[in-house]
């Protein structure tokens, strides 16, 4: 709640937050119903708006629950829902009308095709993915209302397409569990990159200045990722870009940006290009503001500095640019302050300062206020009225004339100056006290609190149409089973499938011959990233294949508008029947995050599980060697080797910029036989894989891989 009110204050138009269940932020400060509702009142007393996250993905087990929380959201009062599975969103429209829904940024829309496929399903705005590129928001704000994060975090794989926290330990980044391990410490077998350092983990975004291009791109919202922060940064952060919006920022905002929390020392993001510190490679966790450097002066340390600092303040030391210690106040001091630190530091150590205390309580010191006009007339033998902005509320009590001191206008002004906790500032038109009439305190007190209640009752009153109880769920009225194999694969040589799924290692040169004398259905693989102009390059191929596989729901737009058969991906992370009833598609694969038991509802004609093979844990559109385009060896595969000795594959290819895959340390050995088997050979093997699958040879696959999971398929994630 604190969180939401340092928004409301600091000048947010909208605060978004998660409840207690399907959050994407599960560890995060969430609210429950009571407490939604109570913010509801508050923020649109003010005229701000409240988002509500329901933006997981959701089991088949959890669809009643799921539907009635958000009922209960919106009864609530909660302006709009955000949602991650654009079928269960399409559903939910479909049957209560009256929601107002946005599509979550874990939805991964990032063209005009995913836009339009939301504005269809009756989205009625999509916050994209943090890596969409400015040439594409501003075609996307043509067909839908659009919203863009401009600051926060920002997550090293492409949004909804995360699977190492999953497959690492069973904690879910699509469930909103996430243990962030692409914050840990990976070597590269890369010349320059073999030492361990934070190869993955971003710097925070702050697009800053750069706002001004994402409005002349015609974004409708800005967003500030900020539920696991703390109240300061939230502070910070939204009065800094309140001041950028409104031309007023001095420069300031910045600083107090940095110093309340700050990794990297900021990106302005992929949207305007991979920048020099889009990768936090040295530093984890809040930098903050750089002070000054350390000299040692007779034992002490000194930070050379013009900030003034005080007790309770606190400092990160970096060395050689990496992270050495922390620091706290310890004086003042000609020319700057002493740094107490258990660590002993030496001249030029760089300090700065994570913690200000002055600068934390000046953030958190404003309120926002609703300005409303007061009159108040009271008279010997009338009951009691005052007008608050037009409306009138009656005291029963009736003051008779006094035999002492009557009531005074200044007794009447200290009265009505306190406003009980509302968020209101009274300006006073009429004070009209006629005659000397006596009334007690505990009257004019109450006549008060009565007005200012029936008041604030009346500018909150929840104007959503309340939803009743739930509708049947539809059902997958697909039916039958079969033991069809898909194989995604770039070598198709020797191997018999139905179906063939090919991979390109460069998206400019796409070819169907690749699949040489493969006589099953041949379908070209589409990336769940994939820019406009990625799409135009592919267009005049697509007919050449019998349909696509892809991983991202845009896919469905593009499909539809061309003709095209679609093979939904595992990446449309289906889970439940709802998505499946409302999913248009010649094939399906459903969520690796479900167990098999999980599937046993949703297994069904031309439906297809991962079985073997390998296992894409991230999608990953940035490059992990910084652009060092010069000295790029431009190999296909790396390693990537944690701080446990696991190695990783990644996987290079190409579109209009190098991207890249990475796959589970192990690999995926599923014997099951209820639907159809996806095999996975990204990174080969396809025939000897395929062999052992058609004849159920789990042994065979054991000695082929050494290294090997059941993934998901046993035990689910949390």
């Amino acid at each position: 709640m604190n969180g939401a009110l340092a928004a409301i204050n600091s000048g947010a138009d909208a605060v978004y937050l998660g409840l207690k269940s399907f959050s994407a932020r599960a560890s995060a400060e969430n609210f429950d119903c009571d407490m939604l509702r109570r913010l509801c009142e508050y923020a649109h007393v003010l005229g701000v708006k409240i988002y509500v996250a329901v933006n997981t993905l959701v089991k088949q087990s959890e669809l009643t629950d799921f539907i009635g929380e958000v009922v209960a959201a919106h009864n609530a009062g909660a302006d709009a829902l955000i949602i991650q599975d654009i079928f269960l969103g399409k559903y939910l429209k479909e049957v209560y009308p009256q929601l107002h829904l946005h599509l979550s940024t874990q939805a991964g829309v990032n063209n005009v095709y995913g836009a339009r496929m939301a504005k269809r399903f009756g989205f009625e705005r999509v916050i994209l993915a943090r890596e969409t590129a400015l040439k594409d928001i501003a075609e996307i704000a043509k067909v839908i209302e659009t919203e863009v994060f401009v600051q926060g975090a920002l997550c090293t794989c492409f949004s909804g397409q995360c699977y190492l926290s999953s497959f690492a330990g069973g904690n879910s980044g699509n469930r909103g569990r996430c243990k962030q391990p692409c914050r840990k410490q990976y070597a590269i077998d890369r010349q320059g990159y073999t030492e361990k350092a934070y190869a993955l983990s971003l710097s925070d975004l702050s697009v800053g200045t750069d706002i001004t291009k994402l409005i002349d791109a015609g974004v409708y919202s800005f967003k500030i990722e900020g539920r696991m922060r703390r109240p300061e940064y939230i502070a910070a952060a939204v009065k800094y870009y309140r001041g950028l919006i409104n031309g007023n920022d001095a420069g300031g905002g910045l600083s107090a940006l940095k110093r309340t929390y700050n990794r990297g020392n900021y990106t302005k993001g992929l949207a305007f290009g991979q920048d020099k510190s889009f990768i936090s490679r040295s530093v984890q966790g809040h930098l903050g503001e750089f002070c000054g450097n350390v000299e040692v002066v007779n034992g002490k340390y000194v930070c050379h500095s013009t900030m003034h600092c005080v007790h309770g303040d606190a400092f990160k030391v970096l060395r050689g640019g990496r992270e050495l210690c922390g620091a706290v106040f310890g004086g003042v001091t000609r020319g700057g302050f002493f740094v107490n630190s258990q660590t002993r530091l030496i001249n030029g150590d760089k300090i700065f300062i994570t913690t200000d205390v002055r600068l934390n309580e000046r953030l958190l010191s404003d309120r926002k206020l609703k300005k409303i006009s007061v009159s108040l007339k009271i008279a010997c033998g009338s009951a009691m009225s005052v007008a608050i902005d037009g409306k009138e509320y009656v005291s029963e009590f009736i003051p008779s004339p006094a035999v002492n001191r009557g009531l005074t206008e200044e007794d009447v002004l200290k009265c009505f100056c306190k406003v009980d906790g509302y968020p209101f500032e009274p300006e006073f038109a009429d004070i009209s006290v006629i005659g000397e009439p006596f009334v007690p305190v505990s009257a004019l007190n109450s006549l008060r609190r009565h007005a200012y209640s029936e008041h604030f009752k009346m500018l909150s009153c929840n104007l959503n149409e309340i939803i009743g109880g739930m509708l049947p769920l539809p059902e997958n009225r697909r039916c039958g089973k079969n033991s069809l194999n898909a194989i995604i694969s770039g070598e198709f040589y020797g191997v018999d499938a139905d179906i063939g799924i090919l991979k390109p290692e460069d998206y400019r040169t796409v070819d169907i011959g690749a699949f040489g004398s493969f006589k099953g259905k041949k379908y070209l693989y589409l990336p769940p990233f994939f820019s406009g102009d990625d799409i135009c390059g592919i267009s005049d191929v697509l007919k050449e294949f019998d349909g696509v596989y892809c991983d991202g729901y845009w896919a469905w737009e593009l499909c539809m508008e061309s003709g095209i058969k679609l093979f939904a991906g595992c990446g449309f992370n289906l889970s439940n029947d709802v998505a499946l009833s409302m999913l248009d598609a010649e094939y399906v694969a459903l969520s690796k995050e479900l167990t098999i038991n999980e599937c046993q509802s949703l297994f069904s004609d031309n439906t297809f599980y991962l079985s073997a093979g390998d296992i894409k844990v991230m999608d990953i559109i940035y490059c992990p060697f910084e652009k060092s385009c010069k000295s790029c060896d431009k190999r296909l595969s790396y390693r990537l080797t944690d701080e446990s000795g696991r190695r990783f594959s990644l996987r290079r290819y190409s579109a209009s910029s190098c991207r890249f895959e990475l796959f589970n340390c192990d690999r995926l050995i599923c014997m099951q036989q209820q639907t159809g088997r996806l095999l996975d050979c990204s990174l080969g093997d396809a025939c000897m894989i395929g062999d052992a699958m058609a004849a159920n040879d789990g042994e065979k696959l054991r000695k082929l891989f050494k290294n090997y999971t059941a993934g998901h398929s046993k035990n689910p994630v949390h």
